[in-house]
């Protein structure tokens, strides 16, 4: 349990591979994902580096295989997925994936040149047959025109709709015509420029194609118009042709009688026919090759990327002057390198060479990476965590305290046994189902990111039980599971000099505690339910509320600026512990430790029938800071509380200036005195100019302390800066800090008060009606309060909470022992690269 509490110990290794077992090694290395390899070649441009051919040849293979995906997602089809998880390909394989995935490429390719033409085509056929039908049923239509028209000087004017054979001899008037399909929402446009650029010197007959027809290039549907032009003369044809080209429109032939119309139908209709059963086939072949690949393009992208990610790997290596040998270096946890070990052994077992690979630990001065190993209940909690900052190498870890505070000071603010309940319920869900959740692959990201805090919730949800059987809230109304204290009307008698009829009469009378009969002593478990129905509730809630985050927040803050002498002790910076940590808990505990030792003190020491003499908590703080003592009538807590307030008040600003002067100045003088150890002779017989074996000890233990590692750089006027922002911020943060756990109060009294405007405004209204109109109402006054309920109460409260709870520890807590300045330990992990958590 000792890495939960602080980062793993890491080691710098030194990698010594040989090149023909170097790609299995590295294999290895991948699947056992707990090395971090360095860029030994920074300077050395990606396109130079050895292994960046096979790089292009991995990627250009992915390309291919995305290529594929996309056909594959196109015709429907379901990628299988065994969770299988193949092994690395070996470098001479690539030849024969290469020429799979060219081989498959270039048949889809050709099957979708192929299919696109043919759908062109039968696009082309399929509008040129509409054009011919419709064309026909435009020369019917005015041919039963003409023959209906009696007037002969109409005569001239129908004979436009006719074609030019139907026209008689010697007729003065013959008309030429195109037709085409254009997309029907052109028409009207299409309409409105034929007008005006001809003049109005030409017809326009459309009509709708009934079916969309299929797009030969995307295989979208396209609804279209058939229309047909006469005009008259050449000029008139140019523009109407003009104007179809740019509204791109296809244009057909159309012969002018009737028995060629109907012999060209006839031949389209047996095209058609043709060419349907060609597209068929060809659909059935592209689908027998999408169903096949569908099969293994899962593994063929796992092997693909593994490899890719090798010879990435690869480069960031140096290659020994022989050219035999391949140097690597990585960051890896001390307690795996019996694994990284035996791992180097397979891979050098698997390539077949002879040479074993060579693993040497480094001594380095360079800081390395931060690793806490989680598991699925730890890892959201030490996400919470990371975000805030990655920790500083081997410093206190807080994910293993967050996993109780985080859930209990945000119950604290959304504490109700109902909503509570519900939240259990979801995160339980969630928790029995998470094998099927994970196998389903849900894409949807906010989903996922509910999924992965599951478990937060879970306890969330636990925590918020807890506190409401506190408060005694369960959807805004109290449970009497234990009888209420309070006996408004003991054995049906008169309470003091009040009669029966006043307690008929009156709805408001404030009982007094101090009466036996009326107090029966505290409720066993919680908020007595009396409070319900009290008209000072609020009075009551506030006092207790307020006076219950002051007291969370100083024990978490204290609790905070404990854990960091356990950092000053493993990092052995014995001047942090003497001039940070005990002036830091001196000034807290003289201060807010006081404090809430006032406020247990007044609930013990005041009982009902000295409560009204109670003095304010809050004006003896303040007149604490103030000196104030000159008020006669101000009643005092206990005997020498002047005194002692004013002996911890000198002593908190006596901490003060030891946090912010003497640190530095004990900082300097140790560096003068190792400065000048070098130079002095010890009765005229020392040699060389280093410290003695008395004075090295004074030198060990603070070179951290230095701001530099051999603390030649040592700079007054920086560390004597950086104390005096530590100091201050340190100090005014106590009280603003303090003030900051209010909210937990504040948003306490918010979602109470939200669950009872909820119940009163909504689902009350149902209950108050005493008939069968009151029973259908409350039907649907229940739908609306369980979706405001969950809307409001569960999800928008729900999430102040969290954001309130996350800046608690962000802010409150960790700043008083955590620094975050850390970088995280990612390292080589094919699960990784698979899953996308990183990028290369």
């Amino acid at each position: 349990m000792g890495e939960l509490f602080r980062s793993e110990e890491m080691t710098l290794a030194q990698l010594f591979l040989q090149s023909e077992a170097a790609y299995c090694c590295v294999s290895e290395l991948g699947e056992l994902g707990m090395v971090q390899f360095r860029d030994l070649n920074p300077d050395v441009n990606v396109f130079q580096r050895k292994f960046v051919n096979e790089v292009r040849r991995c990627e250009e293979m992915d390309r291919k295989l995305r290529f594929v995906e996309k056909e594959i997602r196109k015709a429907n089809i379901t990628i299988l997925d065994t969770g299988e998880n193949p092994e690395v390909p070996f470098p001479r394989d690539m030849i024969e994936l290469e020429a799979s995935f060219e081989k498959l490429e270039n048949e889809l390719k050709e099957i979708n040149t192929n299919q696109e033409a043919l759908k062109r085509n039968f696009l082309e056929l399929t509008e040129l047959k509409c054009i011919l039908r419709r064309t026909q049923q435009f020369f019917d239509e005015a041919e039963l025109h003409h023959q209906q028209m009696s007037d002969p000087d109409l005569l001239e004017e129908s004979s436009s709709l006719l074609e030019p054979s139907e026209v008689g001899r010697g007729a003065p008037l013959r008309l030429g015509f195109v037709a085409g399909v254009i997309k029907r929402e052109r028409i009207p446009m299409f309409e409105r420029m034929l007008w005006r650029v001809c003049r109005g010197n030409v017809f326009l007959r459309q009509a709708e194609i009934d079916n969309p027809l299929e797009d030969p290039v995307d295989g979208g549907q396209v609804d279209k118009s058939v229309f047909i032009i006469f005009f008259q003369g050449d000029q008139l044809k140019n523009r109407v042709k003009k104007i179809c080209e740019g509204f791109r429109a296809s244009l057909y032939p159309c012969p002018e009688t009737p028995q060629e119309r109907k012999e060209m139908l006839a031949g389209v209709n047996t095209r058609i026919d043709d060419l349907q059963m060609v597209l068929n086939q060809t659909e059935d072949h592209r689908q027998r090759v999408l169903q096949t690949a569908a099969k293994t393009t899962r593994v063929w992208f796992i092997k693909v990327r593994k490899m890719k990610a090798i010879y990435h790997t690869l480069n960031l290596c140096n290659i020994d002057v022989t050219q035999k040998c391949l140097i690597a270096e990585v960051w890896c946890p001390v307690t795996d390198l019996d694994s990284i070990q035996f791992a180097l052994r397979r891979g050098t077992e698997h390539s077949g060479s002879t040479v074993p690979s060579i693993l040497n630990r480094m001594q380095t001065s360079q800081t390395p990476p931060t690793y806490n190993k989680t598991n699925k209940f730890t890892s959201g909690f030490q996400n919470i965590v990371d975000a805030y900052g990655i920790g500083t190498y081997r410093e206190i870890n807080p994910a293993p305290y967050t996993i109780i505070t985080f859930p209990f000071l945000f119950a604290v603010m959304f504490g109700d046994l109902g909503h509570g309940t519900l939240l259990t319920a979801f995160a339980v869900w969630m928790v029995v189902r998470e094998n099927r959740i994970l196998s389903q692959k849900n894409d949807n990201e906010m989903f996922n990111t509910v999924f992965h805090g599951r478990y937060i919730i879970l306890l969330m949800g636990i925590f918020s039980v807890y506190t409401g059987f506190i408060y005694n809230d369960c959807f805004s109304k109290t449970l009497n599971m234990f009888g209420s204290s309070w006996s408004v009307r003991p054995m049906f008698q008169p309470i003091g000099n009040w009669s029966h009829e006043t307690l008929e009469t009156h709805r408001n009378l404030q009982l007094d505690p101090a009466v036996p009969k009326v107090f029966n002593g505290p409720y066993p478990f919680g908020i007595d339910p009396i409070w319900n129905i009290a008209s000072n509730k609020l009075t009551f809630l506030n006092s207790f509320k307020m006076k219950m985050s002051v007291i969370l927040g100083v024990v978490q803050m204290v609790f905070g600026v404990s854990l960091s002498l356990l950092n000053h002790i493993y990092f052995k910076k014995p001047l942090n512990i003497y001039f940070s940590f005990i002036p830091e808990m001196i000034f807290m505990l003289t201060l807010f430790g006081y404090l809430v030792i006032l406020i247990f003190y007044k609930w013990c020491a005041y009982d009902a029938a000295r409560s009204k003499d109670a003095p304010s908590l809050l004006i003896h703080f303040i007149n604490m800071f103030l000196f104030s003592y000159n008020d006669k009538s101000m009643k005092y807590l206990y005997t020498g509380q002047k005194g002692l307030q004013s002996f911890l008040v000198v002593v908190a600003l006596l901490c003060v200036p030891c946090m912010l002067v003497v640190k530095p100045l004990v900082l300097r003088h140790q560096y003068l005195r190792k400065k000048h150890l070098g130079t002095h002779n010890f009765g005229g017989i020392r040699v060389g100019n280093g410290p003695t074996e008395e004075d090295a000890e004074i030198i060990q233990h603070d070179q951290l302390d230095t701001h530099s590692e051999d603390g030649e750089d040592f700079n007054f006027g920086d560390v004597a800066v950086h104390q005096a922002i530590h100091t201050i911020e340190y100090c005014l943060g106590c009280v603003s800090n303090t003030a900051s756990y209010l909210r937990l109060w504040a948003l306490s009294l918010a979602h109470a008060q939200l669950s009872e405007v909820l119940w009163n405004m909504v689902l009350r209204l149902g209950l108050s009606i005493n008939s069968l109109i009151g029973s259908v109402a409350v039907f649907f006054l229940f739908a609306i309060f369980a979706t405001l309920t969950i809307a409001i109460l569960l999800i928008m409260e729900g999430l102040s909470a969290f954001l309130h709870a996350l800046r608690l520890h962000w802010v409150e807590f960790q700043n008083k022992f955590y620094s975050g300045a850390g970088y995280k330990f990612v390292p080589f992990s094919f699960e990784s690269i698979l899953e996308g958590k990183f990028e290369e």
